[in-house]
């Protein structure tokens, strides 16, 4: 039976069954209220506005302005208990008023991913297990009570499966790990929903569906499935459907394997629907979702002779809109984007976006920093957002000299980079996420911090997921890095900055102020949902 990660328990009124099948009660025969079905989430809430932040609300008296939106302040309030994870997921004694201080590495989350409406959420992590979340509907009366507006509800727990195992490359002699890289939706066309998930070597196409009847009536088999003896058939029968508790399958549709050699380190669906690219450290694959023994290499920086090799590739994407371009970054900080239409092998690209460097800055230290972890388009398709060691940058697809914007993300550790180097956290890959409106940028950062900027001022404002956060209803507070300068209280110092707790992946919700936070092995779900009309002006 597959090991459910602790973090994966199942909401009131849903029960487990074997493997990659849950069932759940039918809403209407359930009688708990949503508090009562509430799963372990952290809820982050702001007053409704374009940047997500016009106010942040320090916590100790004092109002601290962030964001060209003076009409609301922002109270970044949780409403909802975090997700904890760690524990037996059957166990009575799950305490959600604590996290625990140890992690077990098979629970440590690797990948998070909204679907195209927001209303799914699936993670992944180091054991090789997705979890998906569903999008709850919020009754009225509860939403009044809250003074809070909205249909926005809570994500539970829909279903949960081992997407990969442990593996060994037999010819190499090589481990291949269980950790899933990176997962990703595909547009749905009907009711069932299809995601993609990735280890170092395989990628996976999965089916999610539910079933709320089943055939009864056979013939030839009793209602436990086995075979009836003949002599005692008297009559024949027709089938017929039933009616039962609402069930969710996931079944594996497509096995895509053999296509790499270097560890996968990116997937991207394409806007056409039908393909999708799978990146490694040194090749581009194209994928026919419905083909499975062959891909089409679209890029191959591999040298003949591996002396040579000065950079990898760290990440790629297709554009939104258009399904002939695609983007990719590599260690030496730079993106090229590629049009298909060119040629079969886009072995030269149509163009590089590069920063010069400024010889007077060069050290030891700059290859590494500068390598870039993450890239992505904006939901307008103009914009690039990319994220390396110390900064996130904006660049205009049509400006190719340089980024359009530069966000220090965290400009402090520039002085601790000698040890950062020493316990090999410079080499940490933090990913960038846009919002639904291409406003806000958000990434990750040390000490459980993620840091969100806004674009129109550039302003940045700091925020923290931790263990307090798992009060309900309590204000969460911007946090600052001291540095220098007249110290104030909840500053944190630099030398204090603890490093194994590092915000990594996370995603934005579409089209909603909606943010999943992945904190080592926990999980925050972060909300918008504070009514404007209620607050003081």
């Amino acid at each position: 039976m597959t090991r459910k990660p602790a973090w994966a328990h199942c909401s009131r009124g849903r029960t487990h069954t074997h493997a990659c099948t849950h069932t759940r009660k039918d809403s209407s025969s359930s009688s708990s209220s949503s508090s009562s079905r509430r799963t372990a989430f952290s809820t982050l809430t702001s007053s409704t506005s374009p940047a997500l932040a016009a106010w942040a609300e320090p916590g100790w008296g004092e109002r601290a302005r962030f964001g060209p939106f003076p009409s609301g302040r922002a109270r970044w309030r949780v409403t909802l208990p975090r997700l904890q994870m760690g524990e037996d997921a059957e166990s009575p004694k799950i305490n959600h008023t604590f996290l625990r201080d140890y992690v077990t590495e098979a629970d440590v989350i690797s990948t998070v991913e909204f679907n195209q409406t927001g209303d799914l959420l699936a993670t992944g992590d180091k054991g090789g297990r997705v979890v998906i979340f569903q999008r709850e509907t919020e009754s009225k009366g509860e939403s009044e009570e809250a003074g809070e507006t909205g249909d926005s509800g809570e994500y539970n727990v829909y279903s949960t499966f081992q997407s990969h195992e442990p593996d060994f490359d037999y010819l190499k002699s090589l481990e291949i790990e269980e950790k899933i890289n990176k997962i990703k939706w595909l547009p749905q066309q009907n009711a069932a929903h299809f995601l993609l998930s990735t280890n170092d070597k395989t990628i996976k196409l999965w089916k999610v569906s539910e079933r709320d009847k089943r055939p009864e009536g056979y013939n030839l088999k009793d209602e436990e499935g086995r075979l009836k003896d003949i002599s005692t058939i008297t009559s024949l029968q027709v089938p017929v459907l039933k009616p039962t508790d609402l069930m969710v399958e996931v079944r594996p549709r497509r096995v895509f394997a053999n296509g790499h050699t270097y560890h996968v380190n990116s997937i991207s669906v394409n806007s056409d629907g039908e393909t999708y690219l799978s990146a490694d450290d040194l090749r581009i694959n194209m994928w026919h979702l419905g083909i499975t023994d062959r891909s089409f290499n679209i890029v191959d920086i591999k040298p003949a002779n591996m002396e040579d090799l000065t950079e990898v590739i760290t990440a790629a994407e297709f554009h939104p809109h258009h399904c002939h371009l695609f983007v990719y970054s590599s260690s030496k900080g730079t993106l090229r984007l590629c049009d298909m239409r060119a040629s079969a092998l886009c072995d030269k690209h149509t163009k590089l976006f590069e920063e010069p460097e400024d010889p007077g800055s060069r050290s030891f230290f700059s290859e590494i920093i500068s390598s870039v972890s993450d890239v992505k388009f904006s939901h307008s398709g103009r914009y690039l957002l990319t994220r390396d060691y110390l900064t996130a940058k904006v660049w205009d697809l049509n400006m190719d000299k340089g980024p359009v914007e530069t966000y220090q993300v965290h400009e402090y550790l520039r002085s601790k980079l000698c040890s950062l180097y020493e316990n090999d956290c410079i080499f940490d890959k933090f990913e960038c996420v846009w919002n639904s409106s291409d406003s806000v940028i958000m990434t990750g950062a040390y000490n459980s911090f993620f840091r969100m900027f806004d674009r129109e001022t550039g302003r940045g404002v700091t925020l923290e997921a931790w263990r307090e956060s798992s009060k309900p209803r309590a204000v969460l507070r911007t946090r600052r890095v001291y540095t220098g300068g007249k110290r104030r209280r909840g500053d944190v110092g630099v030398d204090s900055l603890d490093f194994t707790k590092k915000i990594l992946h996370m995603a934005w919700h579409p089209s909603e102020n909606i943010i999943a936070i992945a904190a080592t092995n926990n999980l925050y779900i972060f909300q918008d949902r504070v009514n404007p009309e209620t607050q003081t002006q």
